[in-house]
């Protein structure tokens, strides 16, 4: 019976923990985004519009899509799981027309500057991420409309790639976003103690969001003695 008593407080204390932490990301997200608008004070050059839409893209639209599906912390946790996929899709859509947006103010700017494309690391991952949202969003239209593939594929392969594609789009994206705090500007904007929270806090809650993608398509497997 102790043992049992022991056991069930640790339960509790996980179930607390992982609670902490996903209320921790939605906060780190939205926070994120805030701070990067109004650093980029948005409005003062083309350049200016590209952290803002980027953020209101990955960190707050993609992040909280998936967040939704949170058995802990989710905002539609009185919802049913129709309409979690349903404010997930909207906000998965939202998030790719914030990115493809924030390319385009990206590319106008280079170019009105007349500096090259794809210089460097940033830029790179920034293309790769956006390549793999496209392919992402079109996996998650074929698990919507599967009549769109002749002949349709099993509902659970569907799944997985989608779920695989997600998990690309979310380590590419915590990678482009890191890859940003040695940019130039973020370099010379943000600096001690604020620079290395920016570089931290997206990495915390990338491991939040990871964690519940993989435990909530990863097999789990029964310990028998």
């Amino acid at each position: 019976m102790e043992m049992e008593g022991l056991g069930m407080q640790d339960s509790r204390l996980y179930v607390w923990m992982r609670r902490v932490a996903v209320i921790a990301a939605h906060v780190t997200g939205l926070s994120l985004t805030i701070t990067i608008s109004v650093l980029s004070r948005p409005g003062t050059s083309l350049f200016s519009w590209h952290p803002v839409c980027m953020s209101v893209a990955y960190w707050l639209c993609m992040t909280e899509g998936l967040l939704l599906f949170s058995t802990e912390a989710s905002l539609c946790c009185c919802k049913s799981h129709k309409h979690k996929v349903r404010v997930h899709w909207f906000c998965q859509a939202m998030g790719l027309l914030f990115a493809v947006t924030g390319l385009g103010f990206m590319v106008a700017s280079k170019k009105r500057s007349e500096l090259p494309h794809l210089a460097s690391w940033h830029s790179v991952l920034g293309v790769c991420t956006l390549t793999f949202t496209i392919l992402q969003a079109a996996c998650g239209t074929c698990m919507l409309f599967p009549q769109l593939l002749q002949p349709p594929p099993h509902p659970s392969k569907l799944r997985l790639y989608h779920t695989t594609c997600g998990l690309v789009v979310y380590f590419l994206a915590t990678f482009t976003i890191v890859s940003a705090m040695f940019s130039d500007w973020l370099q010379a904007t943000v600096k001690g103690v604020a620079w290395w929270a920016l570089f931290l806090l997206p990495l915390l809650s990338a491991l939040v969001v990871i964690n519940q993608i993989l435990n909530a398509h990863m097999p789990h497997k029964k310990i028998t003695n």
